[in-house]
């Protein structure tokens, strides 16, 4: 039981990832695109925290918080680039 609960939460999860994926290409701006992808970055950390107790790894958990520290490091350099591009006077955000 608690199987087939875990396997629909991965399918739910996917297409989440999927419809988010659909939003950061299309996009119009940079800064959407960038909490898009702090959104599959959140979305993946699920699925690896799902798939840790679907297969009885503890150590995934330790992969989802390493990969959560090197999703916020890039999220927050992602935003720094853009706050140095507006401050420098560059002409906006590209589409």
């Amino acid at each position: 039981m608690i199987h087939t609960i875990l396997t629909a939460m991965l399918v739910i999860l996917g297409l989440c990832m999927g419809a988010v994926l659909i939003c950061a290409v299309r996009g119009p701006r940079f800064t959407d695109r960038v909490i898009a992808i702090n959104a599959i970055n959140t979305l993946i950390i699920c699925v690896i925290c799902v798939l840790s107790a679907l297969l009885e790894e503890d150590y995934l958990v330790d992969v989802a918080l390493i990969y959560a520290l090197l999703g916020f490091l890039v999220n927050t350099l992602l935003m720094r680039q853009l706050l140095d591009k507006k401050q420098s006077g560059g002409k906006g955000e590209r589409s």
